[in-house]
């Protein structure tokens, strides 16, 4: 897919991943006085960005209603901020979501204007461009729509598009949060070589530099994560043992489908 950015666009949110989002579109090419960012408190990085592409931030005066609208704001902010962001969206403007568990009846119910809806749910690394979104879309979002979607969600990493959209909580739980997972899983081998008898500090080199490279391989090799982990693993040395505790009786797998279903089961209550 490939397509233009929107001729005009607003953000509403601008922490850390709609921040992130519009670094990446700049990044892309996005026209800086395109942009016009709403944010209450925005940071002094933010506020700097804008100033320097020419992006409006927290205009005085009501902006002209966009070809595209931007939700970045905390899903729990939606309802008392929906008043004040209806007046920002027309019959035909996109607008893009990445507020977790707001279903797209949920914001056409309180963006009564609006008829065309992406939802989306990016992830943490897409401030470093390499995030992964799930994305889906209502049935009057045209190609056109898609496309422009698309490129957006692309400044900050990979698109995945699903065709219904119940399935984004699952992607909210699986991906969204997926990040936190990890990095707790660095803290747990960090404390796990603590254990036995490493400095702090370099336990946590350690653990930092093994998932950092297990991820480069993975994101380098054609070859899929079961193989790779057989690849490693040799009949009988240290990994077989240290896998036995991990796969016995399906141990993780157990433990990271309970963590994601109580992440998914958490975006749904969000819709309310």
């Amino acid at each position: 897919m490939s397509a233009d950015f929107p001729s005009s666009l607003i953000l509403v949110g601008a922490g850390k991943m709609g921040g992130a989002m519009l670094e990446g579109w700049l990044h892309a090419g996005l026209y800086g006085p395109s942009v016009t960012v709403i944010d209450p408190l925005p940071s002094d990085a933010m506020s700097a960005l804008c100033a320097r592409v020419g992006a409006k931030l927290n205009p005085k005066e009501t902006p002209s209603i966009p070809e595209a609208l931007v939700l970045g704001i905390k899903p729990q902010m939606f309802d008392a901020a929906a008043p004040t962001l209806a007046p920002l969206a027309g019959p035909d403007t996109l607008v893009v979501s990445i507020l977790a568990g707001k279903t797209i009846d949920n914001l056409k119910t309180r963006l009564p204007n609006v008829r065309a809806i992406v939802r989306s749910m990016p992830n943490l690394p897409a401030s470093v461009g390499r995030g992964i979104s799930g994305a889906a879309a209502s049935p009057e979002v045209t190609e056109r729509q898609k496309l422009m979607a698309d490129r957006l969600l692309k400044g900050v990493g990979q698109v995945e598009w699903v065709d219904h959209e119940d399935l984004i909580d699952a992607i909210t739980g699986l991906s969204g949060s997926g990040p936190a997972y990890v990095f707790h899983l660095v803290e747990c081998l960090a404390k796990a070589g603590e254990a036995e008898g490493l400095p702090p500090d370099l336990s946590m080199r350690l653990a930092r530099a093994t998932v950092e490279g297990a991820g480069e391989l993975l994101h380098r090799s054609d070859l899929s994560a079961e193989m790779l982990r057989q690849n490693v693993t040799s009949p009988g040395g240290t990994t077989a043992a240290g896998l036995t505790v991990l796969m016995g009786n399906k141990a993780l797998e157990k433990l990271i489908a309970g963590t994601v279903h109580a992440a998914r089961r958490r975006a749904h209550e969000l819709s309310g």
